[in-house]
């Protein structure tokens, strides 16, 4: 590819980033690194489009600091990979810190663990029935994304759309934008939202 050719294709792709279209401006920019893996600014591009997917104002915010490092001349991708890899870690251990077991809270609190209560489902015979028989008495106690996301789906799937959506709505600053927890508004009917 030619450098007048991967320069045109490196500002489509910022703009592409700059008007919020994340996914075609990480195609752009991988399109770039097929021809020149060790282009920085490409590399930076994939890096906060991936971001802008989960986190748009987070991806544009470290795109403009990104401008600012590069203009005085300093290490720039390395700083934005560093906070990126930052970012990551914090949103892994805030997973960590708020669905995390906790045994001695679930043995004061009035629940059942998730998996005790897919027991529950088997002896009934169905979910619905299962759940219609705990939800007024007990909690389903979630420990983990994967549960969350199994009983959401369970619930979507069981004709208890409306309480999938206040599970879901209620959960909206534990994980943002989530990429796998906003596959579920999707698995909902348009008029359940």
């Amino acid at each position: 590819m030619s450098l007048r050719k991967t320069k045109k294709l490196l500002n489509r792709a910022e703009t592409k980033f700059l008007t919020g279209e994340f996914d075609e401006a990480l195609r752009d920019y991988g399109l770039v690194l097929n021809e020149d893996p060790t282009l920085k600014e490409a590399r930076v591009g994939v890096f906060l489009s991936d971001l802008g997917n989960d986190n748009a104002d987070e991806a544009h915010a470290l795109f403009d600091y990104y401008q600012v490092m590069k203009s005085e001349n300093k290490d720039a991708d390395k700083i934005i990979n560093d906070l990126i890899q930052n970012i990551d870690d914090s949103k892994n251990k805030l997973y960590e810190i708020l669905l995390k077991p906790m045994e001695k809270q679930a043995d004061f609190e009035d629940g059942i663990k998730y998996d005790e209560f897919l027991i529950l489902i088997e002896d009934r015979g169905s979910f619905k029935r299962a759940f219609e028989d705990v939800m007024f008495s007990t909690k389903v106690i979630l420990t983990s994304k994967s549960e969350f996301i199994a009983f959401i789906t369970l619930l979507i799937q069981n004709d208890f759309s409306q309480m999938a959506i206040d599970y879901l709505d209620n959960t909206n600053t534990i994980f943002q934008a989530d990429q796998d927890i906003l596959k579920l508004y999707k698995l909902l009917n348009k008029e359940d939202i």
